[in-house]
């Protein structure tokens, strides 16, 4: 047998062949991999029969040159090496609401640190991302809405990068709970290179999550993809400070896509820090968030729509006991801004 289809006959190292060779949201690949399975997926890209389908000869093509039995081996040895587990769909520790992405799914996600994090529902986790040049006065809102977060046991995801990302790892770290940071590059090379001591400090108190390999460099396209997962991975997404062609923009409109909430933080019309805030509010895509009330409201609501969905699928849609209308807000503590 050929040394990468015999590698290939293991689900979880199949798809791993495939996160190599592929870029994050592929979804040609990802539509194969649902309909017959991420070993025989593999067998086809490097086969010598010409795939089913319109893109199937470009996407063999595409494939092929980068599936590789000692460069998949070097992956697995470098994840072991740096501590990583390699999550597939069906682990125990797969995240919920990721599967959502449909065909542009992960195939794998590489993690360091606790796993765990990803266990807990949806609406209890919350992504705040925005400006990487960020102003004061964004980073101070951020740490005091992140500190609110942390207190009502909320999990903070962001995308390590400086700015925005950085102030909400640190504010949550500050106020002693973990932090999920999503990268867009491997987690053997830590980027940026100035958070190396942060993003090693949320690996040890925390987690870093990517859906590229070891090894692999952050790109464009990769950061634009991150975006989707930061969306998925979270019940309700908040834009502290955005320009107005921000690619966190591009993080807000998966999250709108995947009928997950957005929040946005207004800012100074002057600024140009906040001119991307002010578009996702004046387009209608985001609501205003003015204090941490605001935050729990939306999180509450995907609570409330998720419960709401389970009754209706159990056929209990009007149970006597459900006494709250959708939506209603719980009392809690409150931070304002």
């Amino acid at each position: 047998m050929d040394p990468i289809n015999e590698l290939a006959t293991d689900e979880r190292t199949a798809r791993i062949i495939l996160a190599i060779a592929s870029e994050p949201g592929d979804a040609v690949t990802g539509r194969m991999i649902r309909t017959v399975g991420a070993s025989e997926t593999v067998a086809r890209a490097i086969g010598a029969e010409v795939p089913v389908g319109p893109n199937g000869d470009t996407w063999r093509r595409r494939l092929a040159p980068r599936i590789d039995a000692a460069h998949t081996g070097r992956v697995i040895a470098d994840a072991e090496r740096h501590g990583m587990r390699v999550l597939i769909p069906g682990d125990a520790h797969w995240p919920s609401g990721i599967d959502a992405l449909g065909d542009r799914a992960p195939f794998v996600l590489w993690a360091r640190g606790d796993t765990e994090l990803l266990t807990e529902p949806v609406w209890d986790r919350l992504t705040v991302t925005g400006a990487r040049a960020s102003t004061g006065y964004g980073e101070h809102v951020t740490a005091e809405l992140v500190q609110s977060a942390v207190d009502e046991a909320h999990r903070v995801f962001s995308g390590g990068a400086y700015g925005i990302d950085g102030a909400a790892h640190r504010a949550a770290l500050a106020a002693g709970g973990p932090t999920v940071a999503v990268l867009a590059g491997g987690l053997d090379r830590l980027y940026p290179a100035g958070h190396t001591d942060l993003l090693t400090r949320i690996s040890k108190q925390g987690l870093l999550l990517s859906e590229v390999p070891p090894g692999a460099v952050p790109t464009k396209w990769r950061f634009l993809q991150r975006g989707r997962l930061l969306a998925a991975l979270s019940g309700t997404v908040i834009i502290a400070e955005a320009g107005y062609r921000s690619g966190t923009l591009h993080t807000a409109a998966r999250a709108v896509e995947l009928g997950r909430p957005v929040g946005a933080i207004p800012g100074p019309v002057t600024s140009a820090a906040s001119a991307g805030c002010h578009r996702l509010l004046h387009d209608g895509l985001a609501t205003v968030i003015t204090g941490y009330d605001d935050i729990r409201e939306l999180l509450h609501t995907v609570r409330d729509g998720a419960q709401r969905r389970v009754r209706e699928r159990a056929g209990l849609e009007n149970d006597p006991l459900d006494t709250d209308p959708p939506g209603a807000r719980r009392e809690g503590p409150s931070r304002g801004l």
